[in-house]
């Protein structure tokens, strides 16, 4: 048996999508079972669009959204509002992604992964309805930055904090065939990240876990860690700043994804407030992901 949802989708420029995406996401009414962000190609335009569980109106969305318009001095975006059925909206899928290479790691669907280097780091994911194949400029850069991370040491405890697909929960897996856990709000995302682990053989070491924080419990047993991979939305970066540090131990890493180089310096001033401190930048397109280091206090 299948529900009825409400998609509510509208087309902005870059750092005015971002903002309505982390907007939506937050608000308690009306509150989005998911909220995902896809850029036009060919165009300077990215699409925003929200699933709702209860029938909503385009007027509703527009009085939740206006002050953040005045805000950015935006025209008023035009909003479409579509029912789905839910086993359609989870079967969405972006068949035939070419296959990528981040540093080491080498990422494709079944298709593609007999071209992958003899030496390479592989990883079977096909695309789907979660977040993180690779291919987006975030979850590269985060590859990047796990890749160069792996070539000063080993890292015991990590975690995939918004896992969407658990592609970077897994390439940890991979590297160090050490327990990953692995979360994300979105249950789907979990599923996909469980299926994910198993076609890779990584069942063992990866834990998909459902999760909107570090309160939950299985992120909180697991704690503290050497390593934290984020690659989520600037605002919930931000608000994740105190707890996520306080779970990091001493001269562990923290890699920041999701946040557009405008965004940049609000995220990296909330981590420096507690404590932590960035060892390198990784630039790609419109996007900026943070390396961070807690230090050792002698």
């Amino acid at each position: 048996m299948t529900s009825t949802l409400f998609l509510a989708s509208m087309n902005l420029l870059a750092p005015a999508a971002y903002s309505v995406a982390d907007l939506l996401e937050g608000l308690d009414a009306p509150q989005a079972m998911s909220v995902s962000t896809f850029e036009i190609p060919g165009t300077a335009e990215f699409t925003v669009q929200a699933l709702y569980p209860e029938i909503l109106t385009e007027s509703l969305l527009l009085e939740a959204m206006g002050p953040l318009i005045e805000a950015l001095a935006i025209a008023t975006p035009l909003i479409t509002i579509e029912q789905v059925e839910e086993r359609d909206w989870v079967a969405q899928s972006l068949a035939d992604l070419p296959p990528i290479r981040a540093g080491r790691f080498f990422i494709a669907g079944a298709h593609g992964l007999g071209r992958a280097p003899r030496a390479a780091v592989k990883l079977h994911i096909e695309a789907g309805q979660a977040f993180g194949t690779g291919h987006h400029e975030t979850t590269l850069s985060c590859l990047l930055a796990l890749d160069g991370l792996a070539r000063r040491r080993r890292y015991e405890r990590v975690l995939d904090l918004g896992c969407g697909t658990g592609v970077l929960g897994m390439a940890a897996a991979k590297l160090w065939r050490r327990r990953i856990v692995a979360s994300d709000i979105d249950p789907v995302a979990v599923k996909v990240t469980e299926e994910n682990a198993r076609r890779n053989g990584l069942a063992a070491f990866v834990r998909p876990v459902t999760a909107a924080g570090f309160g939950h419990p299985a992120l909180s047993r697991a704690a503290p860690y050497d390593l934290v991979l984020a690659n989520i939305l600037a605002r919930p970066l931000m608000r994740l700043a105190n707890p996520m540090t306080r779970r990091v131990r001493p001269g562990g890493m923290v890699v920041l994804s999701g946040l557009l180089r405008i965004q940049e310096a609000a995220v990296r001033s909330a981590y420096r407030t507690q404590g932590l401190f960035l060892t390198k930048r990784i630039l790609r397109g419109d996007w900026s992901t943070l390396v961070l280091r807690k230090p050792v206090l002698h």
